[in-house]
């Protein structure tokens, strides 16, 4: 059902990843992260860090606790194997933070990789270490199905065309949604989704937004990335019929 609904939509919500006394201990474990490298005094709105896992043994642990990839691969084809990913991403939204994503963007499209290459992975894994089932928490929006109607445009257009579609490629999109969880949920997202991040409309007293992405990269994907985002149910286990073509 969830893989279904992923191709579809081109992505799910997984609860219950993490128990409360994982989420407890993961969340501590980033607070470590961020009191190392603090945001200045006084910001509000988003605010990243890129760990790098080979210097950050902690967050090896929490990807191999939680058992995304073995979750990730039940959505593989059974033939492509799944590397472990080399960098975390942090990412805080601190309140209050009035604001509405007006467009999209995909990722990896700014910088390109070194030559020149687009960033394109698999599948963005994203642990939810707060609650965010309510809208304007900092939650990820979404604009479902955008994933094929890409893809679509990129068969027309080339697959090269990517590298310069940045923010996103001139496609009709759906109205987004907000994409809701309870603290210790997996949220994956297909490469190609429309997305991007929301605004946190709590007081200075609330909460911030946590969560922890992980960018997944079949061992395969950068041979043949330009047929990966052409057809985008290439590296999944069903390979049902691409709309918007």
């Amino acid at each position: 059902m969830a893989v279904s609904a992923f191709c579809r939509d081109g992505y799910c919500v997984l609860p219950d990843v993490l128990t409360a006394e994982q989420v407890n201990h993961w969340r501590s474990a980033l607070a470590r992260h961020i009191t190392a490298q603090p945001p200045e005094p006084g910001r509000t709105g988003p605010y990243f860090l890129w760990q790098a896992l080979a210097d950050h043994a902690d967050l090896r642990v929490l990807y191999e606790e939680s058992g995304i990839g073995d979750t990730v691969r039940a959505f593989l084809r059974p033939d492509l194997a799944l590397p472990t990913p080399e960098v975390a991403q942090l990412a805080l939204t601190l309140p209050p933070h009035l604001h509405r994503p007006g467009a999209p963007h995909i990722d990896g499209l700014t910088p390109t990789e070194d030559d020149g290459r687009p960033g394109t992975f698999t599948v963005l894994a994203g642990l939810l270490l707060t609650d965010q089932r309510q809208h304007d928490r900092g939650n990820l929006w979404v604009w479902p199905g955008t994933h094929l109607t890409t893809a679509a445009w990129l068969r027309r257009h080339g697959a090269d065309a990517l590298r310069d579609a940045a923010p996103y490629p001139p496609v009709d999109l759906p109205a987004p949604l907000q994409v809701t969880g309870a603290a210790g949920s997996l949220v994956l997202v297909h490469y190609l989704l429309a997305h991007n991040i929301g605004g946190h409309f709590g007081t200075a007293d609330d909460e911030r937004r946590e969560t922890v992405y992980f960018r997944l990269r079949t061992d395969s994907h950068r041979g043949r990335w330009r047929e990966a985002v052409t057809n985008p149910l290439l590296e999944f286990t069903q390979d049902v019929p691409v709309l918007g073509s």
